[in-house]
């Protein structure tokens, strides 16, 4: 009788799992395990971390899901370099089977435990299953990786169809499951990490809270190229911690995407779009692995002498910075762990180009805090809005604060929720204070906000003036 063992990494569901499928469909008795790395866990300083929170509620979940179904999912907390060969001479199983993942860090740990495995006669097996196109799947004519979304966004719709669309169906495959009693998973706390108010947020967790999540969503796209950019509105799908974390599959979301954009949807084009920009991160850091490092996509940046006033960046960080909308969306992020998309823009280009800090400041704090963190996006995003990575707009595109927040914020309402000193001024003044004259200035509350650390026409020049001489130095 042939035995299994799936290892979940970023990939915490029951459904349309290739891994599980292709393990399920080969072999009489197959175990799933996930463990808690330490490797990982150990470089976290922050013990309240939401995404540790999210993981193990959603493990949780996946275990009653695999549990009914007669299997378990084995936790286990220790170097997953070592616990995974470990399970599986435990298990007697042969092989090993995960899904890819594309990052430096994650291929160097993949091919130290293949080499373990190897040692003992067993083989890792590793499918594509976070992304719709991976690694050389999608090359320019010459076979090179792109370098600029847009062509990129072209080729990749142009190979799009319902064969890479196609859900893997695990649960058809469910009698292959490894019959065995149910097994306590480590407690949170024995991990050193304790609860955060991710319960107070009602984030829904595991396979049903991202289900739940996209369903409401479904009635929404048709106006999600429009209402995805205001921060007030209920526009986007808040589907990107599932993603993160795989509670829910990149192809279930693509196919629905695909299929309301052959209809006309606008909202569902844009969607899909955003799911393909996800792809282009991801083949970059696979085809950049020196990214991981630090390094600027564009070498001729690597070295950019950005003025890192500490004391700046420190209120950047707390939204102290006197902008209500950069202050706003600091502090959205830092009480839970996530800020939206547009405002991940504007406070990027506001560190980048207003502050003048080093933008690898701004990417390691976002490391830290967002519960949605991923490295491909997170990296690539910083990067756009530094003018350092793959965009084919010079570096001369730099966010005004105040016009950003005066449209995509036009009432005040997502200021007003995470900067309430500001809570009586009208829908004017609530975007630039500064301007308030005379009394109104130190009215109540409006007093304890800071005057703007700097003068963004100023800044902006002198933001020019940075990279311009960067350029002519070459």
């Amino acid at each position: 009788m042939s035995n299994a063992l799936v290892w979940l990494r970023r990939d915490l569901r029951a459904d349309d799992h290739a891994a599980l499928y292709y393990a399920l469909r080969q072999h009489q008795h197959v175990s799933v395990a996930f463990v808690f790395d330490t490797d990982i866990l150990n470089r976290l300083t922050d013990k309240q971390d939401r995404r540790v929170e999210f993981i193990w509620e959603s493990v949780r979940a996946l275990k009653a899901v695999l549990q009914q179904a007669g299997g378990d999912v084995l936790v286990r907390y220790g170097c997953a370099a070592e616990e995974i060969p470990r399970l599986a001479v435990q298990l007697h199983a042969s092989d090993v089977y995960a899904n890819r993942d594309y990052e430096p860090v994650a291929i160097a740990r993949d091919a130290q435990v293949a080499e373990l495995l190897a040692s003992t006669g067993k083989t890792l097996h590793l499918f594509k299953d976070q992304v719709l196109f991976e690694q050389d799947e999608v090359l320019t004519q010459a076979g090179k990786p792109y370098g600029v979304f847009t062509p990129y966004k072209n080729a990749h719709l142009a190979k799009l169809n319902a064969f890479y669309l196609r859900a893997y169906p695990v649960k058809k495959y469910f009698a292959s499951l490894a019959r065995c009693a149910p097994e306590p998973m480590p407690a949170l706390e024995s991990m050193g990490f304790s609860r955060t108010n991710l319960h107070e947020m009602r984030l829904p967790v595991g396979l049903a809270g991202a289900q739940q999540l996209f369903n409401d969503f479904l009635q929404r796209i048709d106006e999600y190229h429009e209402a995805r950019n205001f921060p007030a509105v209920k526009g986007v799908s808040y589907l990107s911690v599932h993603l993160r974390f795989g509670t829910i599959s990149i192809r279930q979301l693509a196919r629905a995407a695909f299929q309301l954009m052959k209809t006309g949807n606008a909202g569902a084009a844009t969607w899909l779009s955003e799911l393909i920009w996800r792809d282009f991160y991801f083949q970059i850091v696979y085809h950049r692995p020196d990214l991981q490092q630090g390094s600027a996509y564009k070498a001729d940046y690597n070295q950019l002498p950005f003025a890192n006033n500490a004391d700046w960046f420190a209120a950047w960080c707390e939204g102290r910075t006197g902008f209500p909308i950069v202050d706003a969306a600091m502090r959205q992020l830092n009480q839970t762990g996530y800020m939206h998309n547009r405002l991940r823009m504007v406070v990027a280009s506001f560190l980048v180009k207003d502050l003048l800090i080093d933008w690898r400041w701004g990417e390691r704090y976002f490391a830290e805090r967002l519960i949605d963190f991923d490295f491909a996006a997170n990296n690539g995003g910083w990067q756009w809005a530094a003018s350092t990575g793959c965009d084919a707009q010079p570096y001369f595109r730099i966010f005004n604060p105040q016009s950003q927040s005066e449209k995509f914020d036009p009432q005040g309402k997502f200021i007003r929720k995470y900067v309430p000193e500001l809570m009586a001024l009208d829908n004017k003044a609530i975007h630039a204070p500064w301007q308030l004259k005379g009394d109104r200035l130190f009215a109540p509350k409006v007093g304890d906000y800071p005057l703007p650390l700097v003068d963004h026409a100023r800044q902006r020049a002198l933001a020019l003036s940075l990279y311009k001489n960067n350029v002519n130095q070459k």
